[in-house]
């Protein structure tokens, strides 16, 4: 049901941007989709809902900066659970060629639910895979489910042109030609793109890595990118085997082949970014290129550790990213804050991240990365998106002398008591409003179960 307004009255505790303090006691009216008034003793309009927000932390929606919604169909498989990236890969294109437009349609909802239910609001989506077989517009499709729940969604249109017969990793049949690529990536830009800061469709170009596309391939979509103003993406130093095969390809390191492929520059952002040199760095910080950072994956698959400390010092803008479900098998975004603090504890010692610091991160930074105004913070006048987490259980107890570091340290449960988007409660008491949450799960299970039987039928 359509919100007439939302009145969160008597937050416990509110952040309103990670520079500033908490206020605590005050509340929140939103009108239409922006946030109208924040102070104490607000009345509600005449139809508007009134939530009793006095055990809640509200805090700015999460913003996820990478993703790929199709592998929650694959999540756990017991072949590659100790496998690292190029063996995953290999062993996991033999069953995602067999995605069709159910797989997506499904998988983009779930990957989406989980994502709200626990405070994202804003999300991307690197789809590179476009199988052969495949019928009807894939982009629409994954628009369809994110307008279905309500989310503000900023997916890639990514890409792949070489197969291993070209030296690459995937089949033939989930690559395309390069002219395919170009014209696909031009009508979605005219079809679904809105530039306006507080867009809830934004479309991103996105060449899927150095050893799956062409120089050519990522010159060229550089260069359509920039014609429409919309942003680039692609994995880059994710492993040194990557590097490796940059290597045996090109002669030059991945960064110098960005460079040469014009893929650099404050209007791109890269997943993963953990093999830079310290030069590469200062390049990064000089040239404004954006990093999402991946901690879940990289711990998963052994990658490596990211150097988010020295970044962040140099001004580098770090997003939070839950990267794919395939090498997370989850899209929890506070699980993901957690876990980048963790880890960056392990590298650094107590020199490592903040709560606040991951807050931000997965906030403001993400938006910054993805190109959205207004979005990040809670203002006047900025966009109503917004995470409520109910602290009043034992899992909290004991914690509450910082309320908005407790969502990162502490707690058994993520779900959001609330997540608002775009003035619209899209969870509702922890429950997506978008779906049917039982027959998404049945549904999203059988279709992973056809998948997985026809690798083992056809090899």
């Amino acid at each position: 049901m359509k919100e007439n307004g939302i009145l969160l009255k008597n937050v416990y505790t509110l952040l309103t941007d990670t520079s500033k303090e908490t206020q605590k006691g005050v509340d929140v009216l939103i009108e239409g989709t922006k946030i109208k008034k924040i102070g104490k003793g607000l009345e509600a309009p005449q139809g508007c809902r009134v939530i009793d927000a006095s055990t809640l932390v509200v805090v700015p929606g999460f913003v996820n900066t990478h993703h790929h919604f199709y592998q929650t169909l694959t999540r756990n498989l017991p072949a590659v659970q100790d496998a690292k990236l190029f063996d995953w890969l290999v062993y996991l294109y033999e069953v995602w060629k067999y995605i069709d437009e159910e797989a997506v349609y499904w998988s983009s909802l779930l990957a989406m639910s989980e994502l709200l239910k626990t405070g994202c609001t804003l999300s991307t989506d690197h789809h590179y895979l476009y199988p052969n077989s495949f019928k009807g517009d894939l982009m629409a499709t994954q628009f369809k489910a994110a307008d279905q729940l309500g989310m503000r969604f900023s997916p890639t249109r990514g890409s792949m042109s070489l197969s291993k017969k070209d030296g690459g990793l995937p089949p033939d049949t989930v690559v395309q030609t390069e002219d395919k690529i170009y014209e696909d990536s031009e009508r979605c830009i005219k079809t679904f793109h809105d530039p306006a800061p507080d867009a809830m469709h934004k479309i991103v170009l996105a060449p899927c890595s150095p050893f799956s596309v062409t120089k050519r391939c990522m010159l060229e979509s550089a260069r359509l990118a920039r014609k429409y103003g919309v942003r680039l993406h692609t994995h880059l130093c994710e492993t040194q085997d990557e590097e490796n095969q940059c290597k045996a390809m090109y002669g030059i390191r991945p960064v110098e082949l960005m460079e040469e492929c014009e893929l650099i520059g404050n209007d791109v952002f890269y997943a993963h970014g953990i093999w830079f040199n310290d030069q590469e760095l200062d390049l990064l910080a000089k040239t404004g290129s954006h990093i999402a950072h991946c901690p879940s994956s990289n711990m998963r698959l052994g990658s490596g550790i990211c150097r988010t400390r020295e970044m962040l010092d140099r001004g580098i803008n770090i997003g939070m990213a839950v990267d794919g479900s395939a090498s997370n098998d989850s899209s929890d975004m506070l699980g993901e804050m957690r876990n980048a603090l963790l880890l960056s504890r392990i590298k650094y010692g107590t020199n490592g991240l903040t709560a606040r610091e991951v807050i931000k991160m997965g906030t403001e930074n993400g938006a910054k990365l993805l190109n959205f105004g207004k979005v990040g913070k809670l203002e006047e006048g900025w966009c109503a998106d917004l995470a409520c987490f109910d602290i009043s259980s034992i899992a909290y107890a004991g914690s509450l002398s910082d309320p908005v570091a407790a969502l990162v340290f502490c707690g058994c449960d993520h779900t959001a008591k609330y997540t608002i988007v775009n003035g619209q409660v899209v969870v509702d008491d922890r429950r997506v409003v978008g779906v049917d949450e039982e027959e998404l799960a049945r549904k999203a299970n059988e279709i992973s179960d056809r998948l997985i039987r026809l690798r083992e039928k056809n090899g």
